[in-house]
């Protein structure tokens, strides 16, 4: 017997249509290159996303087909999310930030047919455009008044392609298994490989992200989306903001800049928001600086790289929870989130301290297993480390157009990549990626809390550790150190020294290096692949 519902398809058209008619008045707030502070209605971006969608409609572009964004986060990107998805295409959001034969790679692997990009990324574009022949026209978004002047023959100005078009357009009924957006993976070893979301898939992550233990969003907060629309959906924001109503507030170019987010904190109310660790260390040194509060913003999500202790301590003294969260390009984003701080009381300092940088408990939806090298399942004792598996709803089962590989090697699950260990109370923490992992002695050593560790000294400014070669032991933990302003005066000595007491004697680092800066991948993370060559004939003290 099956029961008597309705059997209505999970698409986010249905997204839009809820916000146009429920929470139609609510605001969405833009920084833009032509426009520092644009403000509309949720009723007027989705009456915008038919007029694009209507014009659209006129390339001849089928079911299926591929539409490119190359943009920041604001409110033409988000039209441009659902004029394209709920017309039947696929959003596909490339991240500027990769190299260039990277981006030449991916646009041509996907076979955009348009793809619509921010002015700042027109001289990128126009060095691109030569090597990707599919690609039939280029949309700037702006207005006639600030388009820039292009060699580009196919380019278009994005609001005299709105104007042509009709609010009168009415969207497709589509199958909810049908893909709606397309994310590439960062490709830090070999082509980046793509992950195709479908309208399923994606609404049931946006009502996942809105649970009280995840982001817990409502009708009442104002949101501002700080990691980027290009890098998985911004962690869903732009599905689960229009979901529950919530008031959007878009920093455009200006996310890693301390100053602008915070006024825009301030100046719209901000409650909620999310980003990588760089760009809290940036406000929170703005903030230090300037002497301003954010007196309105009540948690941030902190996720895409290892939390150190010092930003969930920054941020209590201003009054703000903040969340780790953990997650891949492959589960849309979200798989854990690390809610905590109502159980502070029930532990020591030093015990939530530990239990706080954990990356959290798997949201309803994510099942989670740990597995030893034959594949055998480890226990949830917290001290178990094996590599991390996943399945769910909004995890994906292959990626695009590309054959199948160890990442799905065990049917109906997903290898991650990443070592973890998971407590008897579902809390996972990452101890490092399988390729990352280091192995001295036949033991592993957890190289993310070493740096966790390292990240407290507060003449630290960022910090990584590497297992580099080792005659006795195969490897050793190397410390690569970046001091900040104030703390130049750091000694190797005394940052060994941190350690004791902090982690077992035998993972201790061996040794430290100081330099200017770490290198960073296109998402923001460290790129371990390069301090590893950086480093590939260095030798330890004494050796």
């Amino acid at each position: 017997m099956q029961g008597l519902m309705m059997n209505m398809p999970l698409l986010i058209t249905e997204i839009m249509q809820h916000a146009e008619r429920v929470n139609g008045q609510q605001e969405i707030v833009s920084v833009t290159r032509d426009n520092p502070r644009h403000r509309y209605t949720y009723r007027e971006a989705f009456a915008r996303a038919r007029k694009l969608a209507s014009a659209v409609a006129e390339w001849g572009l089928a079911r299926g087909d591929r539409i490119g964004t190359l943009a920041w986060n604001d409110y033409r990107h988000l039209e441009t999310y659902y004029g394209s998805a709920c017309s039947g295409y696929v959003c596909h959001t490339i991240n500027p930030r990769l190299f260039p034969e990277q981006l030449v790679y991916i646009i041509n692997h996907a076979e955009d047919r348009y793809i619509f990009l921010d002015p700042d990324f027109l001289p990128l574009v126009e060095k691109l455009a030569p090597e990707c022949p599919g690609v039939k026209g280029w949309v700037v978004l702006t207005d006639e008044a600030n388009m820039p002047a292009t060699e580009l023959a196919s380019a278009i100005c994005y609001e005299t392609l709105v104007a042509g078009g009709s609010e009168d357009f009415v969207w497709p009924v589509l199958d909810e298994n049908d893909a709606c957006a397309l994310c590439y993976t960062s490709g830090t070893t070999g082509h980046p490989k793509g992950v195709l979301y479908s309208h399923r898939s994606t609404m049931l992550h946006a009502y996942a992200t809105m649970m009280p233990d995840a982001m817990g969003l409502s009708a009442s907060d104002v949101v501002l989306p700080i990691v980027p629309m290009f890098h998985v959906n911004a962690w869903g924001n732009p599905y689960s903001c229009p979901m529950a109503g919530s008031k959007m507030v878009f920093p455009g170019n200006k996310m890693g800049d301390g100053e602008t987010l915070a006024n825009l904190i301030n100046e719209e109310g901000v409650t909620l928001s999310a980003g990588v660790p760089t760009v809290w260390l940036a406000l929170l040194a703005h903030l230090k600086t300037s002497g301003k509060t954010v007196e309105t913003l009540k948690r941030v999500v902190v996720g895409g790289a290892a939390c150190p202790l010092s930003i969930a301590e920054g941020f209590d003294a201003y009054g703000v929870e903040s969340r780790i969260g953990w997650g891949m390009t492959e589960m849309s984003p979200l798989g854990s989130i690390n809610a905590s701080a109502d159980q502070k009381d029930r532990y020591s300092a030093e015990e939530y301290s530990r239990l706080r940088l954990k990356a959290g408990r798997p949201i309803f939806g994510v099942e989670m297993k740990i597995v030893d090298d034959e594949g055998n399942e480890l226990p949830w004792d917290g001290k178990a480390y094996g590599s991390l598996k996943v399945r769910g709803s909004w995890i994906c089962s292959a990626y695009f157009k590309r054959e199948a590989d160890g990442a799905h090697a065990e049917p109906g699950w997903f290898e991650t990549g990443d070592v973890a260990t998971i407590d008897p109370e579902g809390y996972m923490a990452i101890t490092d990626r399988t390729k990352d992992v280091i192995k001295s002695g036949g033991e592993w050593i957890s190289s993310i809390e070493l740096e966790n560790v390292a990240m407290s000294h507060p003449k630290v400014a960022e910090a990584a550790v590497i297992g580099h070669y080792h005659p006795k032991w195969s490897e050793r933990p190397l410390l690569i150190v970046v001091r900040k302003g104030d703390g130049q005066d750091l000694t190797a000595e005394e940052m060994l020294a941190w350690f004791e007491g902090k982690v077992a004697t035998w993972w201790k680092p061996d040794a430290v290096e100081f330099v200017a800066e770490l290198p960073h991948g296109a998402t923001g993370k460290i790129h371990k692949v390069s301090l590893r060559e950086q480093f590939q004939d260095y030798s330890f003290p004494g050796l």
